[in-house]
């Protein structure tokens, strides 16, 4: 890594004031000496970023409810035996995945178990695509940064090695400068892209899994609940009102 390039960004950055447009002529400079090789690395920064943040409101916000508070509030309708009350319970709540699923079993408690079970397990398949959608590609677009900055260098380096052998003499220690500052930068901002990229996939694929974990708990508590408490059941039906929560 060019760590000429990271210790100007350290002095620009921690300047202040007025130094914040130099900051950004550094980087344009820096940008012009990367050439070609920059565009492929910007490419896969200006999706990165989009996937992270796109995923990170889904996933950190509009995913995300509180599990253990939701079922408390859940159980005690179950426990009464109004179906009706539960169903609106659940449509009461934040709109997300694991909210969904569960509505969707209770919807189905009129038809037994077994059909409960079913409604459960397709909503399931339903709505996990939409915990885990696209933050795969932060993985992908984080290589492919760190190997367009690759592609850069050797760039950088076969223009180097060309001035060594066919350039006029006079002109060597310029090309040499400049085939230089192509590689070093290239692989420098193909690393800065690829670094955050990894690191959020990361931390995305683990909130993706335990908001996934959280339907499948949550899933099977309340099938535990429904048979556990079948008999408040028989007579139970689903009003054309349930389900259809007014917001006051």
């Amino acid at each position: 890594m060019n760590l000429g390039f990271l210790t100007n960004l350290t002095i620009l950055a921690n300047a202040g004031g007025g130094a914040e447009r130099t900051l950004f002529e550094e980087i344009a400079r820096r940008w012009e000496a990367g050439q070609w090789g920059m565009y492929p690395i910007a490419t896969c920064l200006v999706f990165a970023l989009a996937i992270m943040i796109e995923r990170g409101i889904v996933l950190f916000g509009k995913a995300s409810i509180n599990k253990d508070a939701f079922l408390r509030g859940l159980k005690k309708h179950i426990y009464a035996g109004d179906l009706d009350k539960a169903i609106n319970y659940v449509a009461g709540q934040k709109q997300t995945p694991l909210t969904q699923v569960i509505k969707a079993g209770l919807m189905n408690v009129p038809k037994g178990e077994d059909e409960v079970q079913a409604a459960l397990d397709e909503a399931s398949l339903r709505e996990t695509p939409k915990i885990e959608a696209r933050t795969g590609y932060l993985a992908m677009l984080g290589n492919a940064a760190m190997l367009a900055g690759l592609l850069g260098t050797v760039s950088g380096l076969i223009a180097c090695f060309e001035a060594v052998a066919n350039v006029n003499p006079a002109d060597k220690a310029t090309i040499l400068a400049n085939g230089i500052s192509e590689a070093m930068n290239c692989t420098g901002f193909g690393l800065l892209t690829a670094i955050p990229s990894v690191i959020a996939f990361s931390i995305l694929s683990g909130r993706a899994t335990s908001l996934v974990n959280d339907i499948n708990e949550t899933s099977v508590a309340v099938l535990n609940l429904i048979v556990n408490n079948r008999d408040k059941f028989k007579n139970a039906t689903v009003s054309s009102a349930a389900g259809h929560h007014d917001e006051e």
